[in-house]
């Protein structure tokens, strides 16, 4: 069986860390380097970095971040944000991502999926999802948040996959920075329509809550703000997780 990761986020904007609620009312919460070098250390698997603010503001994502994040970071680098194109992600692969994020190109084109996974392989072709509550259902957001699609989340976690997509970035919109929990339901219902790794997104606000992500079918579980406010640190989330019968890697 493999074992569940621990993945801290950094989302930037002007080359800061930044952190909201619902993915609005920004705050400063630090350096990108210092925090990718801290994290590592205390024994993150894997790191994200989003540029959040590259895509309403219709650019590209700020590579120079990437290239910084890379000289201090050992372990694997997903980067987004920005990312309308194959060279777009290229780019950002060739600054030091291991893994390339998209959103809102993957929504307006499709096929941009496939093309990212035919030239740099399914592993480099991160999808990810922002989802809102509508109902008894889940509708893809995008722009940062800013716009909804009236598209099913669900329903486009699995043609993404079907396209390409080697993973799954789902992040609950209305969980997103609130500490209230993953979307346990949102997660049940994506893992029965795909079979690529999950990685959950939105709410944490302890280990027992990413527990019951993973519980629920998430590969590995995103953190933010819990650790950017130094509540805990990666190292004491696996051990909390490791003391509650989760596989996680020492």
């Amino acid at each position: 069986m493999l074992m569940s990761r621990v993945i801290p986020c950094l989302d930037t904007a002007a080359g800061r860390v930044v952190k909201g609620v619902r993915f609005a009312g920004l705050r400063d919460a630090g350096d990108p380097c210092e925090l990718a070098a801290a994290y590592a250390e205390q024994g993150a698997d894997e790191l994200v970095i989003l540029d959040v603010t590259a895509t309403p503001e219709g650019r590209g994502h700020q590579l120079e971040v990437v290239r910084a994040v890379r000289r201090v970071l050992p372990i694997p680098l997903t980067a987004g944000g920005g990312v309308r194109s194959v060279d777009d992600a290229g780019a950002l692969l060739e600054a030091g991502a291991d893994k390339v994020a998209i959103n809102t190109a993957a929504v307006t084109r499709p096929q941009l999926l496939e093309e990212m996974a035919l030239r740099y392989g399914c592993q480099c072709t991160i999808l990810a999802l922002d989802a809102a509550r509508s109902g008894s259902s889940w509708e893809v957001v995008v722009r940062s948040g800013r716009e909804r699609t009236g598209r099913d989340a669900v329903e486009w976690a699995a043609t993404a996959a079907g396209l390409g997509a080697g993973e799954i970035l789902l992040t609950s919109w209305d969980r997103d920075g609130t500490g209230d929990g993953y979307d346990l339901d949102l997660i049940q219902e994506v893992r029965r329509r795909v079979s690529v790794p999950i990685i959950a997104s939105g709410g944490a606000a302890g280990p027992e809550h990413m527990a019951a992500a993973l519980a629920a079918g998430a590969d590995a579980v995103l953190a933010a703000s819990i650790l950017h406010d130094a509540r805990t640190s990666v190292g004491a989330l696996k051990q909390r997780l490791a003391a509650l019968g989760t596989e996680v890697r020492r």
